[in-house]
């Protein structure tokens, strides 16, 4: 068994991890870097020849940092399988169709205000390459071992919960098992059920998000609609920058429940202003089954909702916004403000102190949302300076992911223990304080890998 750390090692982005194993290649994950500059410049590097020979690639979920190089792999001339679950298949068909139009509207629009560096500002793939990643994916049942090809080499995908469809992924092979947790959810998590817990595996890699952190025990329900009544007593309104994908659809429920039990408005308008948010709700009730929700409050998520879909009932929201003459709650993507009709929301919200900006969970360092939740006073979208005069709450209670006694938890389910554990997917602070806890704690032989880091466990 041989593993390549290729991103996801040093950052909590990226995620890309090769397994060489049986005479097989197996890339765990094709994610894009997110975040910081330096980080974001190595979605530019061309594929590997170790990658470009892979047999296939296994998907734990649909998030773009976990999926989203697809495109790109596939337009260097990968053609081998992509394996995941069937709702990872239907969200990452919406979520990379939508990264690569956002991209190609962010190179027009660059090219067009000449506000890029480059001589012609470029996307990283296009719709085009999206579409044939998306048609190279393979849906495979949960909890179904299924061979790499015809080698010795087979795995099974156990649901994680974190996001619709995800899940950890087993591989196994000459009587060995490696274990991928992918992203792991809560135990009670708004939307999802718990992760399968973990039996035994000889080697795990296992995320560290929140390594360093334990969410807060927060009435979150109770404070956003304190912010709420707060900002409508200013005459102002809500922007909540929201992943289309799970929290979108997690803050409707909260909402929807405010409404029904009295705390705030029930004529207050809630727009969805996410074409894909609204694609993925739709998913969601889909697989409806993979849920904790009962299905009436599913069925009723978009009740009374508005659902902005075309760019012109867009821009009329963000007018509507501007003099605060509407107070109402947005939710709109992206959920760290990188992109997408947000910015557009932003730009018209945030110089104004009537209003309040929310975001609801994790935010990469070096993205817009984390410069906001860390006290910028002024962000650059499109280019232009914007100054920052309204409020701003991070309400990291709406996270997806296991805090690091959950994470803990459920390492501690091994029986026996590992003969060796990587931490990934974490910054460097909350991969170290897992891998302490899990040396100290727990006793295993534990490492942060380097990213480029090759080890034979």
């Amino acid at each position: 068994m041989q593993i390549d750390f290729l991103g996801a090692a040093d950052c909590v982005t990226g995620s890309r991890h090769l397994v060489t194993w049986g005479g097989q290649r197996v890339l765990l994950d094709c994610g894009m870097f997110q975040g910081f500059k330096v980080l974001r410049e190595r979605n530019w590097q061309p594929p590997t020849q170790d990658i470009l020979a892979a047999d296939a690639v296994v998907l734990s979920h649909a998030h773009l940092d976990h999926s989203g190089w697809l495109p790109v792999l596939v337009r260097h001339g990968w053609r081998g399988p992509i394996y995941t679950s069937p709702a990872t298949r239907d969200l990452a068909e919406v979520l990379l169709l939508d990264a690569a139009h956002l991209q190609e509207e962010d190179a027009r629009r660059a090219n067009r205000y000449g506000y890029s560096r480059h001589a012609k500002a470029l996307p990283l793939f296009t719709q085009a390459d999206a579409k044939r990643a998306i048609g190279q994916m393979v849906t495979v049942p949960e909890n179904r071992p299924r061979a790499v090809g015809k080698g010795p080499l087979q795995f099974t995908l156990r649901p994680a919960g974190h996001l619709l469809g995800a899940c950890s992924v087993v591989l196994e092979c000459e009587g060995e098992r490696l274990l991928f947790s992918g992203d792991l959810g809560r135990q009670n998590d708004l939307l999802m059920k718990p992760p399968t817990p973990l039996d035994h595996a000889d080697v795990v890699l296992v995320e560290s998000t929140y390594g360093n952190r334990l969410h807060p025990r927060e009435d979150i329900a109770g404070v956003l609609a304190d912010i709420i009544h707060a900002s409508i007593r200013r005459g102002g309104s809500v922007l909540m920058p929201a992943f289309a994908v799970g929290r979108a659809q997690a803050l409707l429920l909260v909402l929807q429940r405010l409404k029904a039990q009295g705390e705030i408005p029930s004529h207050l308008p809630i727009f969805l202003d996410s074409p894909m948010a609204v694609e993925a709700t739709a998913l969601y009730r889909k697989y409806r089954r993979q849920l904790r929700v009962p299905e009436r409050e599913m069925q009723q998520l978009c009740d009374g909702v508005h659902l902005v879909t075309t760019p012109a009932q867009s821009q009329r929201l963000v007018r509507s916004q501007m003099g605060a003459r509407m107070p109402a709650v947005i939710i709109s993507a992206s959920g760290m403000a990188t992109g997408g009709r947000v910015l557009h929301h932003l730009k018209a919200m945030a110089p104004d102190d009537r209003h309040h900006i929310v975001f609801a969970g994790f935010q990469v360092g070096g993205s817009r949302g984390a410069s906001l939740v860390g006290g910028a006073r002024e962000v650059k979208i499109h280019g232009e300076w914007v100054p920052v005069r309204a409020p701003v709450t991070h309400l990291e209670g709406f996270s997806g992911h296991a805090d690091a006694n959950e994470l803990m938890k459920w390492l501690g389910q091994a029986n026996p223990p590992p003969r060796q554990t990587f931490v990934v997917h974490g910054e460097p602070e909350a991969a170290d304080a897992l891998r302490q806890r899990i040396a100290r704690e727990l006793r295993w032989p534990v490492r942060v890998p380097p990213v480029g880091g090759r080890f034979s466990p």
